[in-house]
């Protein structure tokens, strides 16, 4: 499994908004995944896009400095009391967490919406 994780300099990010953190992480690449490292969730969601010929790329929030921070903003963004991760953005555009993203693979709508992001060419 080859997915790119980001490792990036925050400095810039530091006084910036998380939900504007937010925003600019997820319309940087494809598919961006917002997880954490030891979850069960996140990963299978990880391995659904690879196994895909998806390569997302990953923000492990566990091991960002404004990792809270930006869990809170997805928290806010998701209009959700729960902590849901794996959050998923696809060509900057909100999907959500896993039970939208899997409810998109399984209805068949998840396809066409990677392949208008330039995530999937099949």
């Amino acid at each position: 499994m080859t997915m790119q994780y980001e490792a990036e300099s925050w400095s810039g990010y530091m006084e910036v908004d998380p939900v504007e953190r937010i925003e600019r992480l997820a319309s940087d690449n494809a598919v961006v995944i917002f997880s954490m490292s030891s979850c069960c969730m996140c990963h299978a969601i990880k391995r659904l896009f690879c196994g895909m010929g998806v390569n997302p790329t990953v923000h492990e929030l566990d091991l960002h400095p404004t990792g809270s921070d930006l869990h809170s903003a997805l928290v806010t963004l998701l209009g959700s009391s729960s902590s849901a991760l794996p959050v998923v953005f696809i060509g900057g555009k909100l999907v959500g967490a896993m039970d939208r993203v899997m409810a998109s693979h399984i209805n068949g709508t998840l396809v066409p919406l990677l392949k208008e992001a330039g995530a999937l060419w099949l």
